[in-house]
């Protein structure tokens, strides 16, 4: 399988299309951070056995759902780097 690689700079321009584009193709996304660490973002289909294996075996992934299903969405922020310039 195909994964694409950006750069933080790159989502945080057009988040909504990575993110679309990542869940229409199926491919996971890796986002290079500045401090040259990686994450991934995965597409998870809606009836995905991770996803009911967590909610049913994992109390801190339970509480994190419950937590965001009941707080309002916050637009991503991405922290500023004390003491570095872009």
């Amino acid at each position: 399988m195909d994964t694409k690689v950006i750069q933080l700079r790159e989502l945080t321009t057009d988040t909504e299309g990575y993110l679309q584009a990542c869940s229409d193709s199926g491919r996971p996304l890796l986002v290079e951070l500045p401090n040259k660490r990686v994450l991934a973002i995965q597409p998870v289909e809606q009836d995905d056995d991770l996803v009911n294996e967590l909610i049913a075996n994992n109390p801190a992934f339970r509480d994190m759902l419950a937590r965001s299903v009941s707080s309002p969405v916050k637009p991503f922020q991405p922290a500023v780097a004390q003491g570095k310039s872009k």
